[in-house]
C-alpha cells in the first residue's frame, strides 16, 4: 500500500478557464490493532509504519509502559494488511487484564465526562513529567516549528497530511513521521523510538496540528516535557498539560510564541543575561 495515490480526476479552474490537473492524493485506510488476538481498535490511517505506530499507541492507551511490554507486534497475514496483532507476555496481560476488558479508553471523545472530570481522572493514570532542569531557547524553539515542514516530504505531495517530530534536548532530530491522523503521526513518530528504546531521548514534541488532550496525553506517556504547535491548544490540553508539569507554547498570529504553561523551560538569553 502506498502512502498516497495519483488522481488524474481534479478539474482546476484557474479563474477563467477549466483544465484538468492531475494530483497526488494522500493515502487513507483502516487500521485495525487487535491485542492478544482479540479486536481492540480500528483507527483510520495512512499506509506506512504499522508496526511503529501500534507500539506507540500501545504507549498512549497503556497497553504496554515499556517495550519489553510487548512480545511481538506483527502483521496477520503479510506486509499489505491492515490487521496488525499485539502479542503480550503473560505478566503483563494480567497487569492490565481489567484495561483490556473494558476498553472504552478515556481518551475517547465519546466518554462522557465533562473537562474537569476528565482532567482529573487522566491527572491520576499519568505521572506528572519531570525534565525541570531542562530548558529550550525560545527562538531555538520557535525554529523548530517553523522548520517541521521540512520533515513532511507526504505533505509536499499532498499538502494533507498531519507531522509530528521528537527532538532532543539539544534540538537534535530524533524521529518523524506523517499521517492523515495528528493522533496517528504521533504515535508513529514515539513508536519508532521506543521500539529502539530511545524514547527518553524526546524531550521536544513539536506538531503541526492543534495541542488537543489527546496529544497531551501520549506526549505524557512518552514522558515528554515539552509540546510545540503550529496551531494554539483547546483549554482542556493547556488545563491537562499545566497539571502534568508540562510545557506547552504555539506560534502567535504574526511573529513569535504564546506559551500557555510551563514557561520555565523556554528561556530568552538575553532577558536572562539583563536579569543578571
Amino acid at each position: 500500500m502506498e502512502p498516497f495515490v495519483e488522481s488524474s480526476a481534479p478539474i482546476l479552474w484557474d479563474g477563467k478557464e477549466r483544465k484538468n490537473a492531475p494530483q497526488r492524493l494522500v493515502g487513507e485506510e483502516p487500521l485495525s490493532i487487535r491485542v492478544q488476538g482479540n479486536p481492540y481498535a480500528v483507527v483510520m490511517r495512512t499506509p506506512g509504519d504499522e508496526i511503529a505506530h501500534v507500539a506507540g499507541f500501545c504507549l498512549g492507551e497503556g497497553i504496554a509502559d515499556h517495550p519489553g511490554d510487548i512480545r511481538g507486534i506483527a502483521f496477520c497475514d503479510g506486509s499489505d494488511t491492515n490487521v496488525v496483532t499485539v502479542t503480550l507476555p503473560e505478566d503483563r496481560r494480567f497487569k492490565i487484564s481489567g484495561h483490556l476488558e473494558r476498553r472504552n479508553y478515556i481518551s475517547q471523545t465519546s466518554c462522557g465526562l465533562c473537562g474537569k472530570e476528565m482532567v482529573e481522572e487522566l491527572f491520576q493514570l499519568i505521572r506528572p513529567v519531570e525534565d525541570d532542569e531542562i530548558c529550550i531557547e525560545i527562538e531555538k524553539a520557535h525554529a523548530a516549528i517553523e522548520s517541521l515542514s521540512d520533515h513532511q516530504p507526504l505533505r509536499e505531495k499532498t499538502r494533507s497530511t498531519h507531522g509530528a517530530a521528537l527532538f532532543s534536548e539539544n534540538l537534535e532530530l530524533l524521529s518523524a513521521a506523517e499521517d492523515v491522523g495528528r493522533h496517528n503521526a504521533l504515535d508513529k513518530a514515539i513508536g519508532k523510538l521506543f521500539l529502539e528504546n530511545r524514547l527518553h531521548e524526546a524531550k521536544v514534541l513539536v506538531l503541526s496540528s492543534r495541542i488537543s488532550y489527546e496529544l497531551v496525553q501520549k506526549a505524557a506517556r512518552a514522558r515528554i516535557p515539552i509540546i510545540l504547535a503550529v496551531s494554539r491548544p483547546t483549554a482542556l490540553a493547556v488545563s491537562l498539560a499545566d497539571q502534568l508539569n508540562m510545557t506547552a507554547a504555539s506560534l502567535a498570529r504574526d511573529r513569535g510564541m504564546l506559551i500557555y504553561c510551563g514557561e520555565k523551560r523556554l528561556v530568552d538569553p538575553e532577558i536572562q543575561g539583563d536579569a543578571q
